[in-house]
């Protein structure tokens, strides 16, 4: 747009800047990001609601949290949007005192939250395995709120409940839900069954999401693991041949992504560069040095 002949420019309004903000936010891209809103200051564009909004939700997104908030202050009346995106920027970076601080000063400023609202507040009790803050959030939100909880609720607390290791009061959640569970809430329970170690339920829970989902490879490569920790290797071998038959196999490897400097560095599972990963080693080796000279202190 901004390229164009100057008789042909078309210059972007505050919807479009929104949208290539929001974009931003979904790629990570923060100095893309902050070139947006430099341009909006440069040239007057006023920041209504909605682009404050989806600047708080970019700057969260792409771990600047710190000006996530700044944006946030800077908007005079905030709605409930608002609100919930720096509370979901909080949950998201494991500030669960101020996501719970913000959710009570919204309260206090007369705006009702919605179901996202609670959605980033469950997140946050699960990040910090905050299991009775989690059932009040959870209750409080059916009880005065009058908000029934979706899917995606019972998920986030199956997943409280998992993480904390309640299996028995998990599984009770899932059979009293209005709606057919789907895979994220067995998925949830699966993940806690892995991760504490509960072989038997992670068994069956696993077999289960295979019969829902039976193409996706990483129910398969879960129950494997679970097999290979509990020493069914029968077991394990017979799931194998199994993904062979129906011709599942991992083909995109595990990997992440991050931008520093303008420049989005990829770190794959079958490795990145030879530089910058032994930059990595090393500086995870003297890392791991001065943890072991904290402990030593804290032994003393």
């Amino acid at each position: 747009m901004l390229v164009l002949p100057d008789k042909d420019i078309v210059y972007p309004d505050k919807i479009t800047l929104a949208s290539v903000i929001s974009a931003c936010a979904s790629l990570g891209w923060l100095d893309h990001g902050k070139c947006v809103h430099s341009y909006m200051l440069r040239n007057g564009i006023e920041c209504d609601m909605i682009t404050k909004t989806a600047m708080v939700d970019m700057y969260g997104k792409c771990g600047n949290v710190d000006m996530a908030i700044r944006v946030f202050k800077n908007i005079p009346k905030k709605d409930v949007l608002a609100w919930t995106s720096m509370i979901s920027v909080y949950a998201l970076h494991g500030y669960g005192n101020e996501a719970f601080n913000l959710f009570d000063n919204m309260v206090a400023c007369g705006t009702r939250p919605n179901p996202v609202t609670f959605g980033a507040l469950l997140t946050a009790c699960a990040h910090l395995g905050l299991i009775d803050k989690g059932r009040w959030y959870f209750n409080i939100m059916k009880t005065v709120y009058l908000i029934e909880p979706t899917v995606q609720h019972y998920a986030c607390m199956v997943d409280i409940l998992g993480r904390g290791g309640l299996f028995e009061e998990a599984e009770r959640l899932i059979t009293i839900m209005p709606m057919d569970p789907d895979v994220f809430v067995w998925g949830a329970l699966l993940g806690a069954c892995q991760m504490h170690g509960n072989i038997e339920l992670g068994e069956k829970v696993a077999k289960h999401v295979i019969s829902l989902e039976p193409l996706n490879h990483a129910f398969y490569v879960t129950l494997c693991d679970m097999h290979a920790k509990s020493g069914k290797f029968d077991e394990l071998e017979n799931i194998r041949a199994i993904m062979d038959v129906r011709g599942l196999k991992k083909d995109i490897p595990g990997n992440s992504m991050i931008e520093v400097d303008g420049i989005v560095y990829e770190f794959s599972i079958k490795g990145s560069s030879e530089v910058m990963m032994e930059e990595i080693k090393s500086f995870l080796c003297q890392l791991s040095k001065e943890m072991k000279v904290d402990q030593i202190h804290f032994t003393i």
